[in-house]
């Protein structure tokens, strides 16, 4: 049966899934770090802190399957994207790193819990910029001869990898502002809902933007958004961004506190299906297919076996961990 079935095309899926999982579960926390100096400290930051401790740590386990599963099931494309992408990367795992330590030791250690605060924001600052950069460096195009990467050390640095960084960073913004929107009440969902509103007209003015510069990147991507009749399908994107975008300042005026964070995931989901419509099949774009990156057969058969009982486990623990801790919070929590 496996025979039959496209196991590239179904570890490009997996893949993208667990990528897109990891933004929607991870983006909120390092939104909230973003935002953090916004909030007074004591009872606003603890409540905030407090809304995601139970679940953070586990929504980096989308990061690693990503990542593992990139290696494992597209070793090409994971020895061409890694050395182009050395130094966001880096950054990246050393933001996170600062986010994670200073998330604990804000609570261990009291006394220094402003050093603490300091290094949480600037921890998940880093971070989100660096993915962003990174983002914005594979769309850009990464030069590949051989097999190999054989660009230069600099070659992720460009003005729309840095307006990409920016953007994810109002968009994270976004997500952990609309999150405490639908998790506190009081002063801070004051605060959260007042800040929603500013970013989610940065975040919708960078979607644009970065929509509005990456046909111009390649024309793979121009043929792919504007040619006939791909325009037909295409055109659905910006139009159903446009709808979710009017619906979201609309609701947020009005008080509604679950629907914002949703409408803030429909975004993402939307820019994330553009994404898609530009570069696949590709995984490297304009280089590298993910059928040329793909590893053997037997080994993704292989692979799948594995992938078949810890994804269905991984999801089951995550419902569960958010069905338990569900509900408002407050700065009685967690610790």
């Amino acid at each position: 049966m496996l025979a039959s079935i496209d196991l590239t095309v179904v570890w490009a899926f997996i893949i993208a899934f667990a990528v897109f999982a990891y933004i929607v579960m991870d983006g909120f926390d390092l939104g909230l770090g973003i935002l953090f100096p916004a909030f007074r400290p004591g009872q606003e930051r603890d409540t905030a802190m407090n809304s995601v401790a139970p679940v953070w740590d586990g929504n980096e386990t989308w990061l690693v399957l990503g990542g593992g599963g990139l290696f494992a099931a597209f070793p090409l494309a994971y020895a061409v994207i890694m050395p182009a992408l050395y130094a966001p990367i880096i950054a990246m795992l050393l933001g996170l790193i600062f986010r994670g330590v200073a998330f604990e030791f804000r609570w261990r250690d009291p006394g220094h819990r402003a050093l603490w605060d300091i290094a949480f924001t600037g921890g998940s600052v880093v971070a989100t910029f660096a993915q962003g950069v990174a983002l914005g460096a594979l769309l850009q195009g990464i030069e590949v001869q051989g097999r190999a990467y054989a660009g230069g050390w600099w070659d992720w640095l460009s003005p729309f990898s840095v307006l990409v960084g920016i953007g994810l960073v109002c968009g994270y913004a976004l997500l952990g502002a609309t999150w405490l929107v639908m998790r506190t009440e009081g002063s801070l969902q004051e605060r959260a809902r007042s800040l929603s509103l500013w970013l989610g007209a940065a975040t919708i003015a960078a979607v644009a933007a970065v929509s509005a510069a990456t046909p111009f990147l390649k024309g793979q991507y121009w043929e792919r958004w504007f040619s006939m009749p791909n325009v037909l399908l295409t055109a659905q994107v910006p139009i159903l961004v446009a709808v979710a975008s009017f619906l979201f300042f609309r609701l947020l005026r009005k008080g509604a506190e679950t629907a914002p964070f949703l409408l803030a995931l429909g975004l993402f989901l939307l820019s994330f299906a553009g994404l898609g419509i530009s570069i696949f099949p590709d995984i490297v774009p304009g280089r590298i297919t993910i059928w040329e990156a793909a590893s053997p057969h037997a080994s993704q058969v292989f692979l799948l076996a594995g992938a078949s009982v810890l994804i269905p486990i991984i999801l089951a623990y995550t419902a569960y961990s958010y069905w338990v801790f569900r509900g408002k919070v407050d700065e009685a929590g967690y610790h």
